[in-house]
């Protein structure tokens, strides 16, 4: 097939920003997809002419000056994307059974602080005080300000310090505590491990501005894939990385297809799971010691979705997302011995250009473990079974039971709904046990937890959501990262200011 300078393998956001940088900065970039469709978890899906993303369902910080804004940018995204501002005085809604009162998370920090002070006069200091943390954690990530300073990360003490026990210290309101990790499903928190960090760099950055994209995210994969073609690069699909090839040097030379043809390079970059990509390195490469703390660490919690299509004109679009609780139990928690599926919804109403008044489709998220849908775990998409079939089928009715019970009628605007299943995640987008974000941070261990982007074999890098954060943002400055490995950190920084 060729040599080139620089071999990527996986087409998701962060295999794309990559060949977009490299590409731009004159690398001859060859991106390696296993499916016919490039995108990861910005790829869409269609169904009764409606359109429903797999990952990527809204957007922070993208206001004129905000961090993802300025990024966009560089990578022509800004100039190109539909895009819908979210409700500024209710972008998120947060809600709990038995509780008439909603709570609404409000665009910008002093706005949001005033909403949730009208439900909370009591916590007016500690909801600043809260704010005031998690933009402070913020601005010692260098690349959340586009700056070329060094991250210290044993100085860090933000990277031991757990979300929930940080949460329930500042406000002794059980109910404000909730509504502060109300958006969890947006990374998964577990209540005894996940850092505050990451709570502070998500939580934060749609606080700041939330956006949606307009008639789905694989825009974004398809902005970035042409203009990779226009720098030269090129994006081969259906094909499958199952080998790393060493020279009798002991050097990484090429990578093998699943049609057994070679792609030779002089550096490669892996933007697929960790694990999956050591399982395609012969043993005598990677340390026994390595592969043994890639291959013990957590990852996050899958989901079950429900894709709705809607009857004409019944649901009314909604400019902002729902979560919803049965119980004030928002975080995952790893001794819970009585989980109730579903304990939770999050609804969605994707932005279309076709209708600003009525939703023609919608999104029901909940958790799902692998562990649920294991005896399939061998079967192929499409070719799973009867059994398989009434199970999803099954999920589906309680979860929209659960639906309906907070908005009575809906199901009478169903005209028709899809589901989709850990299997279906982790056979789409290439994750661990369909794993939402990749690897679980550890507050207990943060060290661990971080994977750096360079390996022992000196020219193979990794990047994607596992390297610094999921989550457009996440993943955007993890690809930054990586990059910087091959063109120094301050002349990318540098790149990147000037385009904005």
């Amino acid at each position: 097939m060729g040599k080139y300078d620089v071999v990527i393998i996986g087409s998701g956001l962060s295999g794309l920003q990559c060949g977009y940088i490299l590409s731009k900065e004159g690398y001859n970039v060859c991106i390696l997809e296993q499916h016919s469709q490039i995108g990861g978890c910005l790829q869409n899906f269609k169904r009764d002419n409606c359109v429903f993303d797999t990952g990527i369902h809204y957007i922070g910080s993208l206001d004129e000056g905000q961090v993802l804004n300025k990024y966009f940018k560089y990578f022509e995204l800004m100039q190109n994307l539909k895009l819908k501002r979210m409700d500024e005085n209710s972008f998120d809604v947060i809600s709990f059974d038995g509780d008439p009162q909603e709570y609404r998370y409000a665009m910008g920090h002093k706005r949001f602080a005033d909403t949730l002070t009208q439900y909370f006069p009591k916590e007016k200091n500690a909801i600043h005080t809260y704010l005031e943390k998690i933009k402070n954690i913020c601005e010692h990530f260098p690349l959340y300000n586009i700056s070329n300073d060094a991250l210290n990360l044993p100085e860090m003490s933000f990277f031991y310090e757990n979300a929930y026990i940080y949460i329930q210290n500042i406000t002794k309101d059980v109910k404000l505590q909730k509504v502060l990790a109300g958006i969890n499903p947006l990374y998964a928190g577990v209540k005894e491990k996940t850092p505050l960090y990451v709570h502070a760099l998500v939580n934060n950055s749609f606080i700041e501005s939330t956006w949606r994209i307009v008639d789905g995210s694989s825009q974004v994969a398809d902005i970035l894939a042409s203009k990779i073609k226009l720098n030269g690069g090129t994006i081969i699909t259906n094909n499958r990385v199952t080998n790393f090839i060493f020279n009798n040097s002991d050097e990484l030379i090429a990578v093998k297809l699943g049609n057994n043809e070679i792609v030779e390079g002089k550096t490669f970059i892996s933007t697929i799971h960790p694990v999956n990509t050591i399982k395609m390195i012969d043993e005598k490469y990677l340390r026994y010691v390595y592969r043994k703390r890639i291959n013990s660490l957590e990852n996050t919690i899958s989901n079950f979705t429900v894709y709705i299509v809607c009857q004409p004109d019944s649901l009314e679009y909604l400019n902002y997302n729902h979560y919803y609780y049965i119980n004030d139990n928002v975080w995952i928690s790893e001794t819970s011995t009585d989980f109730k599926w579903p304990g939770n919804f999050l609804l969605i109403t994707p932005a279309t250009s076709a209708s600003t008044k009525y939703a023609s489709n919608a999104m029901i998220m909940t958790y799902m473990h692998m562990d649920e849908v294991k005896k399939w775990e061998h079967t192929q998409e499409r070719n799973r079974g009867l059994e398989y079939l009434e199970f999803k089928k099954e999920r589906a009715e309680s979860l929209l039971d659960l639906v309906e019970r907070k908005f009575p009628g809906f199901r009478k605007c169903i005209k028709k709904y899809y589901t989709s299943t850990p299997l279906t995640y982790r056979d789409y987008t290439g994750t661990v046990d369909g794993s939402m974000y990749g690897i679980l941070k550890d507050s207990n261990d943060p060290i661990k937890t971080l994977i750096s982007p360079r390996t022992k074999i000196p020219n193979l890098y990794l990047a994607g959501q596992n390297i610094i954060l999921h989550g457009v943002l996440g993943v955007t400055i993890g690809s930054i990262t990586t990059c910087s490995e091959l063109l120094g950190m301050k002349y990318l920084v540098k790149s990147i200011n000037d385009a904005c």
